[in-house]
């Protein structure tokens, strides 16, 4: 009895030595903020104001907070995705209200149509954004402190650890502990001697790849932010031989952040010469476009020198910030407008936009000024315009284009005259035609006057009215011009979380001790153990590594002939602790036992 009791007591110090033995040699392997544990008992005190001020830091301030919030904000840029945005296109924004009367209400009140500067998406954005910086302090803190540090002494019995190598030599302890130090230090090892053992520490940068990867969060989002903020973004259609100046007036539409100020726009200028485009002729990718790209003339300041560039799909032109980027394409035909007497009322590119990939293009040409009816009243002109680059032919099918290039350019018009609506200070859809204000033009039939043209015909207005001549067809462009300062920066963390998220999880910070003692017989033993902040193959293998080359200065000593005994019945194989073979914890003989 007294030998069970005294075996079971045995145990319970070796377990308790063991977990002492992995506490001591594994509590400062990482560097995550240690949480209180509240003392649990019947009496628990109620906390106070600050106590739950306290409570509620630490759980913003925890990992696990911060993935929640994360995984939040990516759950919140969904209907921002799905749903059209005020700030990205608001004429999208009308129509989807327009179409679904009963969910508008709902949205508006979830504002879902401008999600990205919602009261709920900015809540989540600067919790996770405060989440990530107190995560970020206390850790940096701590790694800093355990870069100053030294790595710890060896724990008292080296068996216990997960990786254990040992073995008999005929070198000098000293010699052995030196050789240690030289071979770590080889491996860029952080060592130093501690007593009759040397202890080592390496994979700091795991712990630093964990940092920056938190950096690069707290980067992006500041950069994400500084972009929606100081952003201006703008449009603008330019035909064949126009130009564009950088002014606010210059634009088509423009959208800015709410801090940003249209002074700061950056003065340049520049003139479309000339659109190429080609496309695929046939094969099953005909009419895919091969060449697709602006041959532009620019000018950075009031007076600067004029220089050529081409501008292509995903190769914007960078002019001091701002890139001009190339979104569309189009045909813009040339019309001249006279009246009754002959005389030139209009005479313009007007452009039309495409409604297929073939660029069959509808649209609106308005003559507002200058125009006047027999009677020398005046008097507005508007036609309805639909043109196609490659015309099928008469007789074939409806009038859609063919092929994207001005194979055939065919343009057909149906003409009203009357009040264009310009004058009542609402908005316009430059390519639309209002008629609600308008009469027909009949023709010899009594229908509405409308005609199919190819260049260089007309069409003649009924009692004299005038006419209108389709003279050709030049091309157009569509241009993007934004100013993004936070796109650099938030490159620049995209990067460097990819980088330290690689070296978080590829990294292991491990720590080795080799200790080197006199034995009762007067020859050196040598005991390596090896213990990595998680459980890996590798670590093992990277202490063999160490102890091969270690046993080049400190070799293996021969063994003794051993008295045979009974303790032979494990084999001749079988070693003790100071044998000369590795041995697994598990295989290590237990303190006390028989030998």
């Amino acid at each position: 009895m007294s030998k069970a009791n005294s075996t079971e007591t045995r145990q319970r110090e070796d377990e308790r030595d063991r977990g002492s033995a992995h506490g001591a040699a594994g509590d400062q392997l990482s560097t995550a903020p240690r949480e209180e544990r509240p003392d649990t008992g019947a009496g628990v005190p109620a906390m106070s104001v600050i106590g739950w001020a306290r409570w509620f830091w630490r759980q913003l301030t925890s990992m696990r907070v911060a993935l929640i919030l994360l995984f939040l904000l990516s759950l919140g840029a969904i209907p921002g995705s799905l749903i059209p945005q005020t700030s990205v296109d608001d004429m999208k924004v009308q129509a989807f209200k327009e179409q679904h009367t009963t969910l508008t209400p709902i949205y508006e009140k979830l504002q879902l149509f401008d999600v990205y500067s919602s009261v709920w998406f900015s809540a989540i954005y600067i919790l996770l954004f405060v989440s990530l910086i107190g995560c970020i302090v206390p850790r940096t803190g701590q790694f800093v402190g355990q870069l100053r540090s030294r790595p710890p002494g060896a724990p008292k019995r080296l068996t216990r650890l997960p990786a254990y190598t040992t073995w008999r030599t005929g070198a000098e302890p000293d010699e052995v502990r030196a050789a240690a130090l030289a071979v770590l230090r080889k491996r860029r090892f952080r060592v130093h001697e501690v007593g009759d053992a040397v202890a080592a520490e390496k994979g700091y940068l795991r712990e630093a790849g964990n940092l920056v990867f938190h950096i690069a969060l707290i980067v992006m989002l500041v950069a994400f932010a500084s972009g929606q903020l100081f952003k201006s973004e703008g449009g603008k259609l330019i035909v064949e031989g126009d130009g564009f100046s950088n002014t606010l007036t210059q634009y088509d539409d423009f959208k800015s952040g709410s801090l940003y100020d249209s002074d700061s726009l950056a003065p340049f200028s520049f003139v479309l010469d000339e659109f190429v485009g080609t496309y695929e002729e046939s094969g099953p990718q005909r009419g895919t476009p091969r060449t697709f790209e602006a041959r532009v003339t620019y000018s950075e300041g009031a007076d600067g020198a004029e220089r050529k560039d081409v501008i292509k799909v995903n190769e914007p032109l960078l002019v001091d910030g701002t890139k001009i980027y190339l979104i569309a394409h189009g045909y813009a035909p040339v019309v001249t407008v006279r009246d009754g007497r002959g005389n030139v009322v209009s005479r313009s590119a007007v452009p039309l936009l495409p409604i297929d990939n073939n660029i069959t293009s509808s649209g609106a040409i308005k003559v507002m000024d200058g125009y006047k009816d027999k009677n020398g009243k005046k008097t507005q002109l508007g036609f309805k315009a639909f043109f196609v680059p490659t015309f099928a032919g008469e007789g074939k099918g409806q009038m859609f284009s063919q092929f994207p290039a001005l194979d055939f350019p065919v343009l057909a018009l149906s003409a009203y005259h009357g009040s264009l609506g310009v004058d009542s200070g609402l908005a316009q859809n430059v390519y639309q035609l209002d008629t609600s204000k308008m009469k027909e033009f009949k023709g010899e039939d009594g229908e509405l006057l409308k005609k199919m043209m190819m260049p260089g015909e007309k069409l003649d207005l009924p009692d004299g009215a005038g006419s209108i001549t389709f003279e050709g067809v030049e091309e157009w462009a569509s241009f993007q011009i934004s100013q993004q300062p936070g796109n650099g920066w938030a490159l620049g963390g995209s990067v460097a979380a990819i980088a330290g998220l690689a070296g978080s999880l590829f990294i292991q910070r491990r720590r080795v001790w080799v200790r080197a003692v006199r034995g009762a017989d007067g020859v050196t033993v040598v005991e390596m153990a090896g213990l990595g902040r998680s459980e890996s193959a590798r670590l093992p293998e990277e202490l063999g590594d160490l102890s091969a080359a270690l046993v080049t200065t400190a070799p293996v000593a021969p063994e003794k002939p051993a008295v045979s005994t009974s303790a032979d019945v494990d084999g001749p194989d079988a070693t003790n602790e100071a044998g000369s073979r590795p041995v697994q914890p598990a295989e290590a003989p237990a303190e006390g036992a028989e030998k």
